[in-house]
């Protein structure tokens, strides 16, 4: 750059892009992104009104960016798990109760996530070089075959839409723990 500095994009995932505009407002990679996680314009309602004619389940309509932009399969995982909704089950069936319990589980987990760094699996580094340490709270995503930290029942895992799902038996005990674990306001 004229000025000296140096920009550098590392996107080892390759989910990424750089765009150069005049104007952000109405660019039609933007235009049809759904809301940021962790806005107010989030919530349950919004939630449970773009879930009503789903007829697709709910961890691939997560992670549909015309839904919400930046819950991947890690954090949609995290979130339905805390939140005791199978990923597979429909998103129409979603209550209106259920939809505020998972924006408000998703926001906790995504938020827990920043505090620890992000998630370091393989190749995500911070800014500054170091790894995020999310990646030793996960109570679901990886963890294939490993006692569940809540109950110790083996997570089971399954695919839908070409992406894993990870989960277990729905038991209301279990269910109000995997809760906790992300502290949902």
């Amino acid at each position: 750059m004229s000025n000296g500095k140096v920009l550098r994009y590392t996107d080892p995932r390759r989910f990424g892009a750089w765009l150069w505009t005049k104007e952000l407002e109405g660019h039609n990679v933007l235009t049809h992104l759904g809301p940021e996680p962790l806005s107010d314009d989030f919530n349950g309602e919004y939630l449970h009104q773009k879930c009503a004619k789903k007829k697709t389940a709910i961890k691939p309509w997560l992670m549909d960016n015309k839904l919400v932009v930046g819950v991947g399969n890690i954090y949609a995982s995290e979130s339905l798990f805390a939140a005791g909704i199978h990923p597979d089950r429909l998103a129409s069936s979603l209550s209106l109760a259920e939809c505020e319990l998972l924006a408000r589980v998703i926001k906790a987990v995504l938020l827990r996530s920043i505090e620890q760094g992000g998630t370091t699996l393989k190749d995500f580094l911070q800014s500054d070089g170091k790894p995020g340490y999310f990646a030793q709270e996960l109570q679901v995503y990886g963890r294939k075959g490993e006692p569940c930290r809540v109950c110790g029942t083996p997570i089971v895992a399954t695919k839908h839409a070409q992406r894993g799902n990870v989960l277990l038996s729905a038991v209301p005990e279990v269910i109000h723990a995997r809760r906790m674990a992300y502290h949902p306001a």
